[in-house]
């Protein structure tokens, strides 16, 4: 029996980075992987974008859980491992059929996303990635005062909001930078430690 992964982080932990290493690791052995993510994620249109500079383009973009099903219902036994970055955008469904996926076919599937929004609630689909996942793993990466990041934060204009859609993809301006959480509660919701 496969297990489903979900390796998690922080915005630039590498987690898209990671996942095309992984990638290229089954695929220098002459194993055949497949790259997923979900259409919502309009970034990079039909590809995987690391900030470091290196892409790639997936072999299916999630836009329904019929059409995943569908697609996963006529994945080859050749391969050995599906890959899906951006993975807190699937929803509870799509997760689940991940799950089933990977209990039915014996192909591990491996899933790499966001834990929170900037509002530092979860995305529907890292929620039910947590509830399912045989395997959690938590990918690091550094707040500009050196802790560990373990939130995200918006800014418009270049300043901190907690206000908003979840999901911004269209008709804003928005940047994210990683914090931790003392710079998340006084640079984000501008609360002050008590003396």
């Amino acid at each position: 029996m496969s297990k489903l992964y979900f390796r998690f982080g922080a915005m630039n932990c590498g987690k898209s980075t990671v996942l095309m290493q992984v990638a290229h690791n089954y695929e220098e052995r002459g194993m055949h992987v497949l790259l997923l993510k979900p259409s919502i994620d309009k970034k990079a249109e039909d590809r995987i974008s690391s900030r470091i500079g290196i892409e790639r383009k997936v072999d299916y973009l999630v836009t329904d859980v019929k059409g995943l099903r569908e697609y996963l219902a006529n994945v080859s036994k050749e391969v050995k491992c599906i890959l899906v970055d951006e993975a807190q955008f699937l929803n509870r469904e799509e997760v689940d059929e991940l799950f089933i996926f990977s209990k039915f076919t014996n192909i591990p599937v491996i899933c790499y996303g966001l834990k929170t929004d900037f509002k530092a609630n979860a995305f529907p689909g890292s929620s039910r990635l947590f509830e399912l996942a045989d395997e959690l793993e938590e990918l690091t990466t550094i707040c500009e005062c050196g802790k560990k990041a373990h939130f995200n934060a918006r800014l418009i204009n270049g300043e901190f909001t907690n206000e908003g859609e979840q999901v911004a993809i269209d008709g804003i301006d928005a940047s994210y930078v990683p914090l931790c959480g003392e710079c998340y509660l006084s640079k984000v919701l501008k609360m002050e430690r008590k003396k």
